[in-house]
């Protein structure tokens, strides 16, 4: 079973209908056009028929069969010469089918391959020009086809790259919570699996319910919040509530964890500011936290990679519908993101 305009299956089948139905119309056309009591050329084309047919034969030949086939091993001159020599030899064969249909002519074949030269040439032409067509076309598809497959994998990996180290100190804060036994080792441990159950297969989505991305990111804080408990001050501000906005997964917490990894440490009375404000046509997302110059100068060579690899996200799935603002100002790093949904 197939449908008609899905799939790699339908796809021929209508370019070939649509060609034969082209034919079709060429060949009745001299019918078509000739009086009701002009016998003598409707008798005359009727003979001639079979020869005409042999146009469209070629038509295939060149640009159905042979056309793929040599332009595809860029074979292009050597497929020029041999359509050529396929009009010529069309021309003689038809020269004489013409001849010997009209029992036989008394002008002889070399009139007829005169006569026919035109439509040989014309279905050569028409075959070439269509082979060259879809040849382009094929390859401006195969094209895109590649990039989307790098886009793809680049995608792929830019959300592979983030940073395990917060799993891991999570963990050690659960191990912390059930030695002391305290109460709160079971509820952080369902956080933990729900936030790796979300990493680990939601985030696979192309795009997921802006709801789900920003219920990870509040499970991310509040772990952190655990693990940090009165010795950084987290706030997170939520103005306007997720409707049906769909998102890019894990887009949002590189810029959160960028703050914990740089916010926290050796700066004094460290602050992690966090605000969305959700409308129905756009989400702005500002993370603030506190920086010092030494904290700056102690940034190792894998500083800011997770801020790369948001900013490559964003190029390559909001092209022209986000706007990215980072900065440092007063004592503070600011990172601003505004996307503007579909």
């Amino acid at each position: 079973m197939f449908m008609f305009g899905k799939g790699k299956l339908a796809e021929p089948i209508i370019r070939r209908l649509f060609l034969l139905s082209f034919w079709g119309i060429w060949l009745a056309l001299p019918f078509l056009m000739l009086d009701d009591d002009d016998v003598k050329h409707r008798e005359m084309f009727i003979k001639i028929l079979p020869a005409s047919l042999t146009n469209v034969l070629l038509f295939f030949i060149v640009g159905e069969w042979l056309g793929p086939k040599m332009l595809q091993r860029q074979r292009v001159k050597t497929y020029l010469f041999t359509v050529l020599g396929l009009a010529l030899l069309f021309i003689v064969v038809q020269g004489f089918m013409k001849n010997w249909l009209l029992f036989p002519d008394h002008k002889g074949p070399l009139f007829h391959m005169f006569r026919g030269m035109v439509q040989v040439f014309f279905a050569a032409t028409l075959g070439l020009g269509y082979a060259l067509v879809r040849h382009t076309l094929g390859e401006e598809k195969n094209r895109q086809e590649e990039q989307q497959e790098r886009l793809k994998s680049e995608l792929s990996f830019l959300r592979s790259q983030i940073s395990p180290h917060f799993i891991f100190n999570i963990l050690n804060s659960i191990v912390y919570l059930i030695r002391s036994k305290s109460a709160k080792a079971e509820p952080v441990t369902l956080q933990l699996s729900a936030l790796m159950r979300y990493m680990l297969y939601e985030s696979t989505d192309k795009q997921i319910p802006l709801e789900k991305e920003i219920g990870y990111l509040k499970n991310y804080v509040e772990l952190q919040k655990i693990r940090f408990e009165e010795d950084v001050e987290i706030r997170l501000q939520e103005d306007g509530v997720a409707t049906d906005q769909v998102i890019e997964p894990m887009l949002l917490i590189p810029f959160v964890e960028n703050a914990f990894k740089h916010g926290v440490g050796l700066v004094a009375s460290p602050v992690i500011d966090i605000a969305l404000n959700i409308t129905s046509k756009s989400l702005l997302f500002v993370v603030r936290n506190k920086i010092t110059l030494e904290a700056a100068a102690d940034k190792d060579d894998n500083s800011g990679i997770g801020l790369q690899n948001v900013r490559r996200r964003l190029e390559l799935l909001y092209p022209k519908a986000h706007q990215l603002d980072i900065q440092e100002k007063d004592g503070w790093f600011v990172a601003s993101l505004n996307i503007a949904f579909q």
